[in-house]
């Protein structure tokens, strides 16, 4: 039987080691622990990580985070970890993600009805080697820049995220919704995580990296309006970001996108990500 126990500050290099196993599903967790370890304070990025661990090594893993997410790594004695980490916790439930079946599983665990869920998707998962990205031609002639946004810009980039949140995650717009997308953004902004597409100066699409770790990046938050959509934004702007990457020594980056999505499949595969075979679950309540 395994030992379940409630990790501590000291136990980062243990998890990691796990976690690199299981590099592309695992982008959220080890970005986080590599933000900030595994204090449980409550903070940005902190959380509660229970592991089951045999013969010294962690074999499973899930973590309870500060905004609410349950994230999970466990191919293997999934109940015992989940229920550890949301014991005596007071922080509700948002959501959950992770390997596909193991969100399914878990929200079965909790008593969670499918229907109970605002987005319960299995997303493919798609991988590129940097070294193998396809530049996108309106890139390479200066037609279109992709670069960090600029501070001018940022009001329009908290519409837009706003936007994104109602259309691809089912949120409810509000003034909530809103004052938590600027503190995002600004967030984004000091990190130099998120990227515009400018064609003569407009900005006309976004994305961002939600999850960075040395070598390997995670894109999240693509978007173009809806007026500006059909004009190939969306690939140029991820593969914008790609290049910025590409020179800060990244090698691989990851994404995840609806099944039913195909125009954003269509952006991506044009640009040279490739199917993982994986499916992550995103479960949303």
């Amino acid at each position: 039987m395994p030992k379940i126990q409630i990790l501590q500050p000291c136990d980062e290099a243990i998890l990691e080691a796990f976690l690199v196993k299981y590099a592309t599903s695992s982008m959220f967790l080890r970005s986080n622990l590599r933000a900030v370890g595994l204090e449980n304070q409550g903070k940005t990025f902190q959380g509660k990580y229970a592991a089951a661990i045999e013969d010294g090594q962690i074999v499973a893993v899930a973590a309870h985070y500060w905004n609410g997410m349950i994230i999970l790594q466990a191919p293997t004695h999934l109940e015992s970890v989940v229920t550890s980490c949301l014991e005596l916790e007071k922080r509700d439930i948002f959501g959950m993600t992770g390997p596909a079946e193991q969100v399914e599983d878990a929200s079965k665990i909790l008593g969670l009805e499918r229907q109970q869920f605002r987005i319960a998707e299995r997303e493919i998962m798609f991988s590129l080697e940097l070294c193998n990205l396809t530049v996108p031609i309106g890139l390479v002639t200066g037609h279109i820049e992709c670069r960090f946004p600029i501070l001018s810009e940022l009001e329009l980039l908290v519409e837009w995220s706003v936007a994104y949140q109602v259309e691809a995650l089912g949120q409810i717009e509000s003034q909530k919704l809103r004052d938590e997308s600027r503190q995002t953004v600004e967030k984004r902004q000091a990190d130099k995580s998120h990227f515009c597409l400018v064609r003569g100066e407009i900005p006309v699409a976004y994305c961002t990296f939600n999850a960075r770790l040395p070598d390997i990046v995670q894109i999240g938050g693509v978007w173009t309006p809806p007026k500006l959509r059909g004009n190939g934004y969306a690939k140029s702007v991820v593969a914008g970001a790609l290049l910025y990457a590409r020179l800060q020594g990244v090698t691989q980056a990851v994404l995840f996108t609806s099944p039913n999505n195909i125009p954003a499949q269509s952006a991506y595969r044009a640009i040279g990500f490739q199917p993982t075979g994986e499916e992550y679950g995103l479960f949303l309540l």
